[in-house]
């Protein structure tokens, strides 16, 4: 009965379910994979994904967590969170912040349903259809989704080695006054790169001469494993808004994100979260809460951070023997942003799909959705036979045994 195949009538017994019968009896077809860009196919190898392999997750302490939450069975488990997230979160979330110089109060300090719901606060409670903003190209994809289903104008500045284009920004302000920029600081997505001091100054002087607010969004925070430098930090949140998440380090399924600023705009952000989803999720947070005040959150990042450091090295090392480009050697992260020089996707995606390999198309990373060369790499998978197959066999040429063998199919893969 609790799987919907049996129903109970009253003095006669039990029959199979009406409802099983019509739905079994009309199957719907199976729906088109629509997830493009997030996921490849069951089976193959996620080499230009944006997530940690599962094994390396730390699962035992993921599951001693959500033991402990369930056994001390608070009120609030079964109550709605309060508005600005459940506090003794917030108070870790404060130390944590405190610890990459980024200090704000309670009442600065939003939690969130992860980052994604985080941009969709900002975008909603800052923003109106037909206004502009700048994003980074190339950047993150899911961002440009998010501000074409807004109505907002998208303006894009070249991402550079060490940050945004200034001389672009600065153009960009003068022609169309923005009201937003939204920017990754560090180990930005897809180049990998990390925002200069020298950059970061200007671009917070140009936010005050032409009064407009920097998105600072941190998701890859917990890889850092070196000096950085943060907006948030060198501002003190006065026209920077600064967002983080756990998704990458302990679990997306947690959805457990945050947003910083001042203190007017986060109770305006706060108010939306509540008005649109009744604020966030006490059960996710409880147990991220648990993580962190445990240091299991702590253990756990410093061993990702070392694994991270020996795989990034290690693609660095593959890509340069194989001939690769590399758009700029990542100071940490998981991202490396690459190309062979006369490559096409076209014929990265055929070498690829020989070897058992999904890609992510760097077309995607483009604001505009133009083709590019460039691919961005998860080096969490560099050390799988099937990647290390694909680098150089993709830097052999056309020339090779697998294109050959992919020509009456295909087609010339380089053309």
């Amino acid at each position: 009965m609790a799987r919907g195949l049996l129903e109970a009538r009253q003095g006669s017994g039990y029959f199979v379910s009406k409802a099983f019968v019509f739905a079994h009896a009309r199957p719907e077809p199976a729906p088109a994979h629509r997830w493009g860009l997030f996921e490849p196919p069951a089976g193959q190898l996620g080499l230009g994904c944006g997530w940690l392999p599962e094994d390396w997750r730390d699962i035992d302490a993921m599951g001693h967590a959500i033991r402990r939450v369930t056994r001390q069975v608070p009120a609030s488990l079964f109550s709605y969170n309060s508005p600005l997230g459940l506090p003794a979160l917030r108070e870790l979330l404060l130390r944590r912040l405190a610890t990459v110089q980024v200090h704000c109060g309670m009442e600065q300090l939003l939690t969130t349903q992860g980052a994604s719901h985080a941009l969709d606060l900002i975008v909603r409670g800052l923003l109106q259809s037909g206004d502009c903003v700048i994003v980074e190209a190339p950047g993150y994809y899911n961002l440009f989704n998010l501000l074409r289903l807004h109505g907002i104008r998208i303006l894009p500045v070249p991402r550079l080695i060490d940050g945004p284009d200034p001389q672009a920004v600065a153009a960009l302000l003068g022609r169309h006054r923005p009201k937003l920029m939204f920017i990754n600081s560090l180990y930005q997505n897809p180049t990998g790169t990390s925002l200069s001091p020298s950059v970061a100054h200007q671009l917070l002087s140009l936010a005050e001469a032409y009064d407009f607010l920097l998105v600072e969004d941190d998701i890859y925070a917990d890889f850092q494993n070196g000096p950085s430098t943060r907006l948030a930090a060198l501002d003190g949140l006065r026209r920077v808004i600064y967002l983080a998440s756990f998704s990458k380090t302990l679990s997306s399924s947690l959805r457990v994100g945050y947003l910083a600023g001042p203190a007017p705009l986060i109770q305006r952000l706060a108010d939306i979260a509540m008005c649109t989803g009744l604020g966030s999720q006490p059960f996710a947070e409880q147990v991220v809460a648990d993580l962190l005040g445990s240091g299991a959150w702590l253990r756990s990042i410093g061993r990702l951070r070392q694994r991270l450091a020996s795989h990034m090295a290690d693609a660095l090392r593959l890509l340069v023997a194989h001939g690769w480009e590399v758009f700029a050697e990542p100071q940490g992260g998981m991202f490396i942003w690459a190309r062979l020089p006369g490559a096409t996707f076209a014929y990265y995606q055929a070498t690829a799909a020989a070897h058992g390999i999904g890609l992510t198309p760097g077309a995607g990373f483009q604001p505009d959705g133009q083709p590019t060369d460039w691919l961005r790499l998860n080096v969490a998978y560099i050390n799988d036979a099937r990647a290390r197959h694909f680098l150089r066999e993709v830097a052999m040429g056309p020339g090779s045994a697998i294109h050959q063998s992919l020509r009456h199919g295909l087609g010339h893969p380089g053309g």
